[in-house]
């Protein structure tokens, strides 16, 4: 039960500093793109992989589970889960993996986009409203 806190606050942590950190982006960059959408997952994808590397290169009694589990799934995990995404497959392509990485990036992107548009469509069919996403 002690992983399920600290990875609770390790993902309020990150979703505090994502809420926080993508409004002040949003104010400095625009919005003409998702700009602090898209800087918070390239920040997000680095900070695993500098963590994951880090506690990897360390043997696994020095760093306490419950410290990995904080940082990588809460911390990290509340900041991006396109972090947990990149670093996954950047573990299928380590592996050897690559025909697995490429299904993995395009099964997520593309079911993302289908369940993305499904949900938002949803609430709308139940109300019997007929637009098309993003009208």
């Amino acid at each position: 039960m002690l992983s399920y806190g600290f990875v609770a606050l390790g993902g309020a942590a990150g979703s505090v500093l994502r809420f926080g950190l993508n409004r002040w982006l949003s104010l400095l960059l625009g919005e003409t793109l998702p700009w602090g959408t898209i800087l918070i997952n390239v920040v997000g994808s680095f900070a695993i992989g500098l963590f994951a590397a880090y506690f990897e290169s360390n043997t696994r009694s020095a760093i306490p589970l419950e410290v990995r589990q904080f940082v990588l799934v809460g911390l990290c995990g509340g900041f991006t889960t396109f972090s947990s995404f990149s670093l996954q497959t950047l573990v299928l392509l380590n592996a050897g993996e690559a025909g697995r990485a490429l299904l993995n990036v395009a099964l997520s992107v593309a079911l993302c986009l289908v369940a993305v548009a499904l949900g938002y469509m949803v609430p709308n069919a139940l109300a019997g409203i007929t637009r098309s996403v993003g009208a």
